[in-house]
């Protein structure tokens, strides 16, 4: 587990990694990379793709990008523009879109929940029943939170284990495009997953399907 700093705020942010069939493995939200991260990764196989979720996870794809060339990145929509103004790598092979790249097609089915600012790539590995999210719903664990101050806007921000959500602010996003995200939240749900992976917080080892009926049912 690492940190993301948002706003200034200290974030626990996790990274997926998943064994393609031909080896390769796909990176999902990269976090910082040191030398003893790059052993673990090395030791599961060459790294074939990069993957930058939505406009907030994007911060360390060019270093991982760096380090592995030939990789190749993408990003959900409006990431390149935002890297771009931060002056991050922003030069992604591809832009994610609802249907799959032939590299993880077979494997891994996706689509992408567009709000106003920030859109972000879900993913659905069927193999294993794994869906994983970035910020769509994270579950920080208080006990684990180190800044006395930060628990209670977490809880404020409905974000909090075990009733984790969406976070309201983000909510606004998706105001304006309420039912396309409710039929993106449906797409997850005929999906069937039994295991949810969040970037952020405590995920979900069973009962994927009733975690996301719970977490969205402001939507429905």
């Amino acid at each position: 587990m690492d940190y993301l700093l948002v706003f200034s705020l200290p974030f626990t942010t996790r990274m997926t990694v998943i064994r393609l069939p031909d080896g390769g493995l796909w990176l999902h939200s990269p976090t910082p990379l040191d030398d003893g991260l790059r052993a673990e990764i090395d030791a599961l196989g060459p790294v074939a793709h990069i993957v930058a979720p939505n406009r907030i996870h994007y911060w360390w794809a060019g270093d991982w990008k760096k380090a592995y060339p030939q990789a190749r990145s993408y990003a959900a929509p409006k990431v390149a523009q935002e890297a771009a103004k931060a002056g991050r790598f922003a030069d992604f092979d591809e832009e994610l879109t609802g249907t799959a790249p032939a590299a993880w097609a077979g494997t891994i089915s996706q689509l992408v929940a567009h709000g106003s600012y920030l859109s972000e790539a879900v993913f659905f590995h069927r193999a294993s029943r794994t869906l994983v999210l970035t910020d769509l719903i994270e579950n920080f664990e208080m006990d684990k939170v180190g800044c006395r101050w930060l628990k209670p806007m977490l809880r404020i921000g409905g974000v909090s284990d075990p009733d984790g959500t969406m976070p309201r602010d983000l909510r606004l996003t998706f105001r304006a495009r309420r039912e396309e995200l409710r039929t993106s939240v449906q797409k997850m749900i005929e999906w069937n997953p039994e295991r949810l992976l969040l970037s952020h917080g405590r995920w979900y080892a069973e009962g994927a399907v009733g975690e996301l009926r719970r977490a969205f049912r402001w939507v429905f």
